[in-house]
């Protein structure tokens, strides 16, 4: 089955991860702009089609010019994830994120901080689409990405081979981030913006933490917190 993935920063990573791509889409009034686009996919021997801007418009909006048609996105194995040479290990476990948009920028940022892989649930879970491709920037042509049908099983088996569960849930009990040692292999579950980290999950925690908040607001966005909580795994891990 084939799927869209559009903007550049997807394309360009997907050229250069040798993603199957059957043909791209580029505007003409932006040749001169994606230059590179078109230079890597003659190297690629990708097929590449002219079009008028209106035409990629209707396939997807803020496609920057360029629109590929791809075989449908591949996801890793847990098995995989797990097998790496990572002193401090890190993989991200999504709970029931529904938004692409939360979910491409999760990522991105997992690849930044050069995570292990990210799992997802088979259902109440957004999957991998065109729009979490491009908010990704290129980010699932390098993060290993798993998708499962138990994560209370898929997380029994993770602890099975020395992964700590941290789940990250604002309550009392919660360690402040700042006061949690994530030198150890660390499974980061990271919740629903509405709901937070389901029961049956929270339950297979082995630490819960919290980011610490000083204004108004108790609350942040999954992603952002996501992202603010790898990057104190990763300051701690790098010294």
């Amino acid at each position: 089955m084939n799927e869209f993935i559009y903007g550049r920063n997807a394309t360009i990573e997907a050229l250069r991860n040798n993603r199957n791509i059957s043909l791209i889409y580029i505007a003409s009034s932006s040749k001169n702009n994606n230059k590179d686009i078109i230079d890597l996919a003659k190297n690629k021997n990708v097929p590449i089609e002219f079009k008028d801007k209106s035409y990629l418009d209707k396939i997807a909006n803020n496609n920057q010019g360029v629109v590929s048609l791809v075989f449908k996105y591949e996801y890793s194995s847990l098995e995989k994830i797990m097998d790496t040479k990572s002193e401090y290990p890190i993989i991200v476990i999504l709970d029931g994120i529904e938004d692409p948009h939360n979910l491409g920028a999760i990522i991105r940022t997992c690849e930044i901080v050069k995570a292990d892989g990210v799992i997802i649930p088979k259902n109440r879970s957004v999957s991998v689409t065109p729009t979490v491709a491009k908010v990704a920037c290129g980010g699932v042509e390098n993060v290993n990405i798993a998708m499962v049908t138990n994560l209370t099983q898929t997380i029994k088996t993770l602890k099975e081979n020395g992964y700590w569960i941290v789940g990250a849930e604002a309550l009392d009990n919660a360690k402040n981030i700042w006061d949690m040692d994530f030198k150890m292999k660390t499974a980061l579950v990271i919740g629903s913006e509405g709901k937070g980290i389901s029961r049956l999950v929270r339950e297979e925690c082995d630490f819960l933490v919290k980011i610490p908040m000083w204004g108004k607001i108790n609350s942040l966005n999954a992603s952002v917190s996501c992202a603010v909580i790898l990057y104190e795994i990763r300051r701690q891990i790098s010294k």
